[in-house]
C-alpha cells in the first residue's frame, strides 16, 4: 500500500500519484502567488510544479487553464500526464495543435477546463477571434526560452495579460538565457515578475540528481576529407580576395568567423543602398562564400554523403529556373567540382561513424546498458547514421515533420509511437535531430553523444538532460581535430558555464532581478487602466470613492458601468441598408461623390472613432507570417476575422480589399518572370469595385537594379491597365495603419459592411490571348496587349517575322529573336534546358 505522506494531497489530483519533494512544492507555492519564471534542471519536474499550480487555480478560481508547449509531441505528453494526474474527465483536458480545423478547436475551447496547445495555433485563434482568454486563470509557458522576437509566446502573453480578468503566468525552462539580460528578456515579454531558480546544488534537488560524465572523443580526419575540404577553403580564400579588393573587407583566410561576414554583408548593403554595382556584385559572393563554408562544415563535422545531398540540392538550385547567380558560379567553379569528385569517389562515409559503433557497442554490450541517443544538427548525418548502425543494433531515427528535399518527415503519429517503442525498450538507439532536445519524456538513458558540439548553450542543456535521471549517466562528445567541431565546442562550454553562472547570479539577487522587472510589469497588468495587486496578479477591486471620483459608478467585477455597457453596435450592423445593392451599384454611385465630399469624409472619419465602434477586418490565413494582423487584433478599435481568402490579402468592406506586397516581392515581380501579382489584382479587380495595391518599405527604386522606368510601368499598369488604387507604406505598423483607416471609413462613415465575396474567376478570351504571349521569355502584359494590338490574334504573334515583332514598341533584338527561337525551335524534353 502506497505511504500516503510520500503523495500530495489535494482536492484535485489523482491520489498517490503526484511525488511529494519539497522543491517542487516550494517552487509551485511561490508560483500560484505571482507571474513566475520557474527555472529547474532537466528531468526534475517543472511540469509537476505547473500542474501543481494550476490544480490551485481551478480549484480556488475556477475558469480555464492553458498550457503552451513548443512541439506537436510535447504537447500529446503533457495532455497524457495531466489526464492522469487531474481528477477531471479527459474530455475537458483538450488539445489544440494545427491538425485540429479551426471550427473544430473553437467549438470545444469553451466547454474545456484545460487545454494544451501549441503556441501557433492559440496565437492564429485569437487573431482570427475564435477564442477569449478572459477566464483563463492559468497560463504556462513551457520551454520558455523561446519566448523572444516574433515567436508566438510574446503576443499570447501580451493578449493574455490585456484580455484575462484573473490572469497568472508559469514560465518555465531548464536554460532561459546565456545572460543576465536574455534572461530578464524573456521575464519582460511574458509579463514575469518572480524569477524562482533551483540548480543540482539545492539539498532538496541533489536527493533527486545523479553524476553526469561528460568526455571527449578527438578524431583525425583522413588526407581524402581533408583534401576535399582544402581545395574548397582555396574557393572562399579566392572569393574573400575579390571582396577585400571591393574594400568591404581586409580578411581572406578562410577560417573566418561568422561575425566578421556578417560585417561584411552590412557593409555590401550600404552599397547596394546606394545604387553601387559593386554592392551587387559582393552580395552574391558573400552568398557563394557562404555556402562553401557549409560545405566545408559538412566535410568537417558531418559526413561525404552530407556533402553529396548538399552538392547535389546546389546543382539542382542552379538548374532551376530564376536561379542566382552564386549558384550557377558555384557550381561552374573547377575547384568545386574538382571537390565534388572526390566526394563522389570517397568510399568511406567519416570516422566519426565508426567511433559512434565503437561507443554504443562498448555502452550496450560490455557495459550491459539498454539505451542510447545520439544527437546531430544534420538530418542527413542522421539518416545516414540511422543505416549505418544498423547494421548492428536496433536503430530508429527521430527527426521533424517537415519534409525536406531527398528526405520525408516524421508525423505526429509517427513520432508519439517511435518514443513508445523506445521507452518500452523496443530498440535500443534513438537518432535524432534537435527536435527531441526540448523538454519530450525521452526515458532515460545510460549514453547520450553528441555527433558534433552543440553551438549553444541551451541546447547544449537540454541534450544533456536526456541522461543523469535515473543513474549515473555519460554523456560523449565527438570533436574532429582542427575543424569548426573545437570553435564550437568551446562557445558551448563557455556559454553554459556562463548561463550556469547567471542562473547562480539569478538566485542570489532575486529580489535585485525582480525590483528591475517590477514596472514593466505593472505596466502590463495595466493595458486595461487596472492597477494590479503585485501579489497575486489581479487587478485590484475599484472603491466606491475612486469610483464617485471617476463619475461612474462600481461594477461588480471592478469595472465601471460604462465599461460593462455592451450596447455597442455589432459588426453586422454595419451598412445594412445597403445589403440589397449589388457591388456594381454601389460604385456607381460612390463615383458620382465629388472630391470635395471625399475629402469631408476623409476628416469625419478620423474625428468621429469612438471607443465603443468596432470595425472588422477579414484576413488571408497566409498573412500571418507579417505582424499585421497581429498587431490590428492588439487595436481596441478592430476586430480581426482570419478565412482562407480566395482574393485579395485583407477585405475591409463589401467594395475595398486589399493585396499587400512588399517591396521586394513586388521586385521579384519585375526582374524573377514571376507574373503573379497581375493575375491576383486581376482577381481583384473583378470582384471589388475599390480594389488596393499596398507596396510596402522603403527604398522601393533603390533596393534593386532595376530601371526607375520598368517599376514606373509597373505601377502605371496596376492603375490604368487595373483600375487599382495603388498606395505606399514604410513597414507593416503603417500598413495596420492604413488598413485601420479604411476600414473605419467604409464601415462607421460609409456604414458599409464586411462582405468576404470574392473568388478567383475564369479569365476573359482577351485576358488567355494576353496570358500566352506573355508567357514567351516571360516578356510580360503590357508588351503582350502591345503585341496582341498589332497583330489582333495570338496566332499572328507567333507566325509575325522578326523585322515585324521589332516594330512593335517594347519589342527589342533580343525579344524578337527569343519569340521566334521558342515559336520556331522544334520541341525535345532532352534539350528542355537549352
Amino acid at each position: 500500500m502506497a505511504d500516503s505522506d510520500a503523495y500530495v494531497d489535494h482536492p484535485m489530483l489523482a491520489p498517490d500519484f503526484i511525488e511529494r519533494r519539497l522543491y517542487q512544492l516550494q517552487l509551485a507555492a511561490t508560483a500560484r502567488n505571482g507571474h513566475t519564471l520557474v527555472c529547474l534542471p532537466t528531468g526534475l519536474g517543472k511540469t509537476s510544479v505547473s500542474l501543481l499550480v494550476t490544480a490551485e487555480r481551478l480549484h480556488e478560481q475556477g475558469g480555464k487553464a492553458l498550457l503552451l508547449a513548443p512541439t506537436k509531441p510535447l504537447v500529446d505528453q503533457h495532455a497524457d500526464f495531466y489526464r492522469d494526474a487531474l481528477q477531471i474527465p479527459d474530455d475537458e483536458i483538450v488539445v489544440f495543435t494545427g491538425e485540429i480545423s479551426p471550427d473544430d478547436r473553437a467549438a470545444v475551447w469553451d466547454d474545456a477546463r484545460i487545454v494544451i496547445a501549441t503556441p501557433q495555433v492559440i496565437e492564429n485563434d485569437l487573431v482570427g477571434n475564435r477564442i477569449s482568454l478572459a477566464d483563463v486563470t492559468h497560463l504556462t509557458f513551457d520551454e520558455c526560452h523561446r519566448g523572444t522576437g516574433d515567436y508566438a509566446y510574446v503576443y499570447i502573453a501580451e493578449r493574455y495579460h490585456a484580455d484575462a480578468d484573473q490572469p497568472l503566468v508559469t514560465a518555465m525552462s531548464a536554460s532561459p538565457g546565456g545572460t543576465k539580460e536574455e534572461i530578464q528578456t524573456i521575464c519582460e515579454n511574458l509579463g514575469v515578475d518572480t524569477v524562482e531558480v533551483m540548480t543540482e546544488d539545492d539539498a532538496d534537488v541533489d536527493d533527486y540528481t545523479y553524476e553526469t560524465d561528460i568526455e571527449w572523443k578527438r578524431i583525425d580526419l583522413p588526407q581524402e576529407l581533408l583534401d576535399i575540404r582544402d581545395g574548397l577553403n582555396e574557393v572562399v580564400s579566392d572569393r574573400l580576395e575579390k571582396l577585400r579588393e571591393l574594400g568591404v573587407t581586409r580578411a581572406t583566410s578562410p577560417d573566418i568567423s561568422q561575425k566578421q561576414l556578417n560585417k561584411i554583408g552590412a557593409e555590401l548593403r550600404k552599397l547596394m543602398d546606394n545604387d553601387q554595382s559593386e554592392g551587387y556584385q559582393g552580395m552574391s559572393m558573400h552568398a557563394e562564400i557562404m555556402k562553401l563554408r557549409r560545405a566545408v562544415t559538412l566535410v568537417e563535422t558531418q559526413s561525404v554523403e552530407s556533402v553529396r545531398r548538399y552538392f547535389e540540392r546546389q546543382k539542382n538550385a542552379a538548374r532551376s529556373s530564376g536561379a542566382s547567380k552564386a549558384s550557377q558560379r558555384l557550381i561552374a567553379e573547377p575547384k568545386v567540382q574538382e571537390a565534388m569528385r572526390k566526394a563522389e569517389a570517397y568510399d568511406d562515409l567519416h570516422p566519426k561513424f565508426s567511433q559512434t559503433r565503437i561507443l554504443l557497442a562498448e555502452t550496450l554490450g560490455i557495459n550491459n546498458g539498454e539505451r542510447v541517443i545520439v544527437f546531430t544538427e544534420s538530418r542527413d548525418t542522421a539518416e545516414a547514421l540511422t543505416d549505418f548502425l544498423s547494421q548492428n543494433f536496433r536503430v530508429e531515427r527521430f527527426v521533424g515533420q517537415g519534409d525536406k528535399e531527398g528526405s520525408d518527415g516524421m508525423t505526429q503519429t509517427e513520432q508519439k509511437d517511435t518514443l513508445t517503442a523506445f521507452r518500452n525498450g523496443e530498440f535500443e538507439v534513438l537518432v535524432s535531430t534537435s527536435v527531441a532536445e526540448e523538454g519530450l519524456d525521452v526515458p532515460e538513458v545510460d549514453l547520450v553523444l553528441f555527433y558534433e558540439p552543440v553551438p549553444t548553450a541551451i541546447r547544449s542543456i537540454q541534450r544533456k538532460g536526456r541522461t543523469g535521471r535515473q543513474d549515473k549517466g555519460r554523456v560523449v562528445v565527438l570533436l574532429a581535430n582542427d575543424t569548426r567541431d573545437e570553435a564550437y565546442f568551446w562557445i558551448s562550454r563557455r556559454k553554459e558555464k556562463q548561463m550556469a553562472s547567471e542562473l547562480q547570479k539569478l538566485k542570489g539577487v532575486a529580489e535585485e532581478v525582480e525590483q528591475e522587472l517590477e514596472a514593466p510589469q505593472s505596466a502590463l497588468d495595466q493595458f486595461d487602466g487596472e492597477t494590479a495587486d503585485q501579489s497575486t496578479g489581479q487587478p485590484a477591486e475599484q472603491t466606491a470613492e475612486q469610483a464617485a471620483t471617476n463619475g461612474g459608478t462600481t461594477a461588480s467585477n471592478g469595472e465601471s458601468a460604462a465599461d460593462t455597457d455592451s450596447s455597442s453596435p455589432g459588426l453586422t450592423d454595419f451598412g445594412t441598408a445597403e445589403d440589397s445593392d449589388d457591388t456594381d451599384s454601389d460604385a456607381t454611385d460612390a463615383d458620382s461623390e465629388s472630391d470635395a465630399d471625399n475629402a469631408d469624409d476623409a476628416i469625419v472619419a478620423s474625428a468621429s472613432s469612438t471607443d465603443d465602434e468596432i470595425v472588422e477586418i477579414v484576413v488571408d490565413q497566409r498573412e500571418l507570417d507579417s505582424s499585421i494582423a497581429k498587431d490590428l487584433s492588439m487595436r481596441g478599435a478592430v476586430e480581426t476575422r482570419l478565412e482562407t481568402l480566395a482574393v485579395g490579402d485583407y477585405v475591409l468592406s463589401d467594395r475595398v480589399a486589399v493585396e499587400r506586397k512588399s517591396v521586394a516581392d513586388f521586385l521579384d515581380t519585375l526582374t524573377g518572370g514571376d507574373r503573379s501579382m497581375f493575375e491576383q489584382v486581376g482577381d481583384l479587380t473583378r470582384n471589388y469595385s475599390r480594389p488596393i495595391v499596398i507596396i510596402e518599405g522603403e527604398n522601393l527604386y533603390g533596393e534593386r537594379n532595376v530601371h526607375p522606368n520598368a517599376i514606373r510601368g509597373a505601377v502605371a499598369s496596376l492603375a490604368v491597365d487595373f483600375n487599382a488604387s495603388v498606395l505606399r507604406t514604410d513597414d507593416e505598423a503603417a500598413t495596420a495603419d492604413l488598413l485601420e483607416t479604411i476600414a473605419a471609413r467604409e464601415q462607421q462613415t460609409r456604414e458599409r459592411a464586411v462582405s468576404v465575396h470574392g473568388e478567383k474567376q475564369a479569365k476573359t478570351r482577351a485576358e488567355q490571348q494576353e496570358y500566352v504571349v506573355s508567357s514567351i521569355a516571360d516578356i510580360g502584359p503590357v508588351t503582350a496587349r502591345a503585341l496582341l494590338d498589332a497583330f489582333g490574334t495570338v496566332e499572328a504573334v507567333m507566325t509575325a517575322r522578326k523585322d515585324d515583332l521589332r516594330e512593335v514598341s517594347g519589342v527589342g533584338e533580343v525579344t524578337a529573336d527569343t519569340i521566334r527561337k521558342i515559336v520556331g525551335s522544334e520541341y525535345s524534353s532532352r534539350n528542355s534546358d537549352e
